[in-house]
């Protein structure tokens, strides 16, 4: 499958609060030329860093709690994965993101705010041709309870399987050959969630201090706490939101059929070491 390379065309600026520091960070998405990739430049340092994803060393990708860390210690940028997963789902491959702290803003937990400001910036094609990785065997790797692969497919395809002991959660399924309209209508609205005691284990270590219930579903057993589902599974489709975002992190789009149990940010990038190598 080949397309061409994708940019855009103006400017756009977005502030908000990180979802887990709760630090307030502005965001700025600028156009790049062709073969350029996509650039975090961390403004608020003195040398101005840049970590490019294409070239980017796994080394350099921490896997803190319930969110996906890229750079180094010294200038590292958390919660990647929303915005990640909105320029892999309209195939941009060219940006520059300025970013004024170490935190992405977390908006309202999805990919939707990202996808509309990208919307805004009125997103070009370029004169040159995007360089897919297709998958020609099989790759996986799993966990104690968990799994991740992918398959020969033409396109990508991801099928996601989850479940959790909570009942307003419980076993869930989904199966979807991506294309930019089905994320934008399918994948983007969906907002990331835990359950009630995870949100309070996780305030009591000092995380998730920017969350609150416009942009985290809080699970009771009765169903989200002060809020109301997009979906009626709206939790698997956020978890092929963030393993979208994640596999953005192998450099190049795939072409393949993603099949995951119950993966998180950990599974997913072991996933993204093993494709790198290919």
């Amino acid at each position: 499958m080949t397309s061409r390379q994708k940019t855009i065309k103006n400017s756009v600026t977005i502030e908000g609060r990180g979802l887990q520091t709760g630090s307030k960070t502005k965001l700025v998405l600028k156009g790049s030329p062709a073969n350029s990739g996509i650039n975090f430049i961390r403004t608020d340092l003195p040398d101005r860093p840049v970590i490019n994803i294409r070239s980017l060393s796994l080394d350099g990708v921490a896997l803190k709690r319930r969110r996906t860390v890229i750079g180094s210690a010294a200038a590292e940028i958390q919660t990647t994965e929303h915005l990640l997963a909105a320029l892999s789902g309209l195939g941009i491959s060219n940006i520059a993101v300025e970013i004024s702290g170490r935190e992405l803003p977390s908006l309202d937990g999805s990919a939707k705010d990202y996808v509309e400001l990208l919307d805004h910036a009125d997103i070009i094609e370029q004169d040159a041709l995007s360089k897919n990785l297709a998958i020609e065997r099989p790759v996986w790797c799993g966990g104690r309870d968990s799994f991740l692969a992918v398959f020969p497919h033409p396109g990508l395809r991801i099928s996601y399987f989850l479940s959790y002991p909570l009942p307003s959660i419980g076993n869930q399924f989904l199966s979807l050959d991506i294309s930019e309209e089905v994320f934008r209508r399918e994948i983007a609205p969906a907002r990331t969630f835990c359950m009630k005691r995870e949100a309070l284990l996780l305030l009591a270590f000092g995380f998730g201090r920017g969350a609150d219930h416009d942009n985290t579903l809080v699970m009771s057993k009765g169903g989200p706490f002060k809020n109301s589902l997009r979906f009626p599974d709206e939790h698997v489709r956020h978890k092929i939101l963030d393993l979208m975002g994640d596999l953005s992190l192998a450099g190049m789009p795939i072409e393949g059929h993603v099949v995951a149990v119950k993966s998180g940010h950990g599974l997913n990038m072991e996933l993204v070491k093993k494709l790198k190598k290919l």
